[in-house]
């Protein structure tokens, strides 16, 4: 069994002994926590949501009823998206939100996601405040008089819905008169209630729908990368279908399969749609240093400013705010659009894609291949707790400081149009080093020099 309590939330296993697993008592634990954090700050309600996992009701539960017992009202949206909860917030004008699910991880795991008063994720700073709360165990309740009220509200996928619609930079009519016929695999979680209709609301009347029931039970592993897209893009093929889509069980990542049945690649997602967006709106973009450098290319040939930030949304979502973004995310098929929210969302992901494509000409396949192809290499090394991270890092710097270097975030290295990003793990003993090329060989190759001189300097080797 895992737990694992960060700065950006609370997630594990659901099961096991209380401390090790995702329990009643840890779920009761960290969900008053969060409320005293709301009451201190003067709050009064919360709105919540959640996937479809199997654990979601009995999650559900047990925040509901913790909330109250602090004192605070709960707005309850039942099944919804991330990106769903995270504008409800500021249309209720609530005091935070937390968004239960455990995003692309399997089914055995769960967690809680808190949000601020602006529909955003936590900075690390409220995140270690309740952390200590829920440490320090001082959580005093509300008398009976005082506890929260409860109030569902069901409607919020179609309002979101609804505010895409309303956005400029979604063209319906250009996506109805193109005729896409589209396959979605929605891993039978919430993009089951949301997709389906977003696209019919695109006017995309041939959509064929692969596990979009919200019962939780995950036909395959739920994160939307190429080695579990098999059956869509099988799929795809066998229908003849313009395109394929796959979001995950909380509906903030985005991929995409082409008619030909290749992968679009989730790197690729913000890239196509930020170079929709920059043809309609001029302005800076902001990726994470670990996203292809694809995004860099495109913003500079449309004549304006890319931008890097360490690694995670809410350092994304704050560089964007910094330099003023029209468009930003990460990697992983994060799509953060300012002029709706600051928050994954793909939702808006499809629509802006959907309006891409068909003023492009309706096939992803050139459309993919009218990007710079960049291959990027993924890969980790386990830590011994006598590792001296930081001199390794400081001998790795002095080795290469001829070239350009960041260490906004671990340490990124380029070499021309190549580079490696290492970068420490929050919450395992292990160093991730990605490399990216136009050549796939040679990212490996830069991968494994790396991985080697951060073996031979932590081993004392200087040579």
């Amino acid at each position: 069994m895992t737990l694992i309590s960060s700065i950006s939330g609370i997630r594990g296993t659901i099961g096991g002994k209380a401390g090790e697993g995702l329990t009643p008592l840890d779920i009761v634990k960290f969900a008053t926590a969060y409320g005293a954090w709301i009451r201190q700050k003067g709050g009064k309600n919360v709105v919540l949501g959640r996937d479809a996992r199997i654990s979601g009701p009995m999650v559900s539960r047990l925040v509901i009823g913790s909330l109250q017992a602090m004192g605070l009202d709960v707005i309850d949206l039942g099944l919804s998206t991330t990106p769903t909860v995270e504008l409800a917030v500021t249309r209720e004008n609530a005091s935070g939100g937390i968004i239960l699910t455990a995003s692309h991880n399997p089914k055995p795991w769960n967690a809680l996601k808190l949000l601020n008063n602006k529909g955003e994720f936590i900075s690390a700073e409220d995140g270690a405040a309740i952390l200590a709360l829920a440490e320090e165990g001082a959580i005093e309740f509300a008398e009976v008089e005082h506890l929260g009220e409860y109030l569902e509200k069901g409607y919020y996928i179609q309002d979101h819905i609804d505010q895409i619609l309303n956005l400029d930079l979604v063209d319906r009519e250009a996506i109805a008169k193109a005729n896409f016929k589209v396959v979605i695999d929605c891993v039978n979680s919430t993009g089951g209630l949301s997709v389906p209709e977003l696209l019919h609301a695109l006017g995309v009347q041939q959509v064929i729908e692969l596990f979009c029931a919200p019962n939780g039970r995950f036909p395959h592993n739920p994160e939307p990368l190429p080695q579990h897209l098999s059956t869509l893009a099988n799929e795809v093929v066998h229908h003849q279908a313009d395109l394929g889509i796959a979001v995950d069980p909380d509906v903030d990542r985005l991929a995409m399969v082409c008619e030909d049945g290749e992968v679009f690649g989730e790197e690729y997602t913000l890239v196509a749609v930020a170079d929709y967006v920059l043809s309609k709106k001029p302005g800076p973009t902001v990726s994470n240093l670990s996203s292809t450098r694809a995004l860099r290319d495109i913003t500079e040939k449309a004549g304006q400013e890319y931008h890097a930030s360490a690694v995670g949304e809410v350092n994304v979502v704050q560089k964007m705010k910094d330099v003023g973004a029209v468009i930003g995310g990460e990697g992983n098929g994060g799509v953060i659009l300012p002029e709706l929210h600051y928050g994954r969302d793909a939702l808006v992901g499809i629509a802006l894609f959907l309006s891409h494509l068909a003023q492009f000409g309706k096939s992803a396949s050139r459309l993919r291949a009218s990007y710079p192809g960049y291959h990027i290499a993924k890969n980790k090394i386990e830590l011994s707790a006598d590792i001296d991270l930081k001199a390794t890092f400081e001998a790795l710097e002095e080795k290469y400081k001829k070239q350009p270097i960041d260490t906004t975030d671990g340490l990124k290295i380029e070499f021309d149009k190549d580079w490696v990003h290492l970068r420490p793990s929050n919450t395992e003993p292990i160093i991730r080093i990605y490399a990216e090329s136009q050549s796939s060989t040679t990212a490996e190759n830069i991968a494994r020099k790396i991985m080697q001189d951060v073996m031979d300097f932590a081993n004392g080797n200087t040579d």
